[in-house]
C-alpha cells in the first residue's frame, strides 16, 4: 500500500528486501531519500543505517526509520546513529509523502557540506568505516568484538578480517592508537588535567595511560605537554 502511494505520488521507488541489499543498491542508486524498516532479515535497519552513515558514497543521503516497535529507546536510538526521522507503524502513507516532502526540501545542495561523514581511515570498506566511528563515538565504554560485529551486521571474524586487511591492526589495536592520538590533541587544545583525559579517552586509571602513552610517543603525558607548551607559547588553551 505504501509502495503503492508513493509511487501515485510521483516518486521512483526502489525496493531492497533486506539491510544488505538495501546498503549495496544505496551505493549504486544514490537515492534521495531511503525509508526503511528497522526489522529486517540478515542485517537489521540500525546495522545498515551505521552502514550507510559512515560510507563516503552514502553518508549525505537522509534516512527515515519505520517500525512497529515505537518505544522511546528504539525511537532515540535511530536518530543518534543517523536517522532524520522516525515513523511508528501502522502509519498513513498521506503522513509518510508529507514526511519525505519535508525532508526532501530540507536537503539542498549545501546539506552534504554541513553533515559529518565520520572520522577520516585509509580505508573505503564501509565495514570498517562504520566501526571506526562507532569506536570513536563510544571510546570511553567500547563494545566487545562480538558486541560490536552485532551492531554492524557481521560477525567477529569477518569484522577482525577487515581490520587487518585495510588497516594493519586488530580491531582493539585502533582504539588503543586512536585513543592516544586523541590524548595529545587533548593535552595539547585544552588545560584538562592527566587524570580528566585519561577518563576522557577511556583508560581504566592514569597509571595505564601515562604507560600506553610514553610507550607510544616517548615521553609521559606531563612531558609532552610541557613541551608543547614550550616550543608554541602562544596557544591559547581552553576547558
Amino acid at each position: 500500500m505504501l509502495i503503492r502511494a508513493l509511487r501515485t505520488a510521483g516518486f521512483r521507488v526502489s525496493i531492497a528486501h533486506d539491510g544488505v541489499k538495501a546498503h549495496l543498491r544505496a551505493q549504486s542508486l544514490k537515492p534521495d531519500l531511503i525509508l526503511m524498516d528497522v526489522q529486517m532479515p540478515g542485517m537489521d535497519g540500525f546495522a545498515t543505517c551505521r552502514l550507510l552513515c559512515a560510507n563516503p558514497a552514502t553518508w549525505f543521503i537522509p534516512i527515515i526509520f519505520l517500525s512497529d516497535a515505537n518505544s522511546l529507546g528504539e525511537r532515540l536510538e535511530g536518530l543518534q546513529i543517523g536517522g532524520v526521522d522516525y515513523i511508528a507503524k501502522p502509519c498513513a502513507p498521506e503522513e509518510v509523502i508529507a514526511r519525505i516532502r519535508i525532508h526532501l526540501k530540507r536537503r539542498g545542495p549545501e546539506a552534504g557540506a554541513a553533515m559529518e561523514p565520520g572520522p577520516k581511515v585509509p580505508s573505503d570498506d564501509p565495514l570498517v568505516l562504520a566501526a571506526v566511528r562507532y569506536l570513536t563515538e563510544h571510546m570511553r565504554d567500547p563494545p566487545s568484538l562480538s558486541e560490536l560485529a552485532r551492531l554492524l551486521g557481521t560477525n567477529d571474524r569477518m569484522l577482525s578480517q577487515s581490520f587487518r586487511k585495510h588497516l594493519g591492526q586488530t580491531v582493539f589495536g585502533y582504539l588503543r592508537e586512536e585513543r592516544l592520538r586523541f590524548s595529545q590533541r587533548l593535552l595539547a587544545d585544552t588545560n584538562l588535567s592527566i587524570t580528566a583525559i585519561s577518563d576522557e579517552v577511556g583508560f581504566s586509571n592514569v597509571a595505564n595511560f601515562a604507560t600506553a602513552f610514553r610507550a607510544r610517543f616517548g615521553k609521559t603525558p606531563s612531558a609532552w605537554r610541557r613541551d608543547r607548551q614550550e616550543t608554541d607559547p602562544g596557544r591559547v588553551e581552553s576547558a
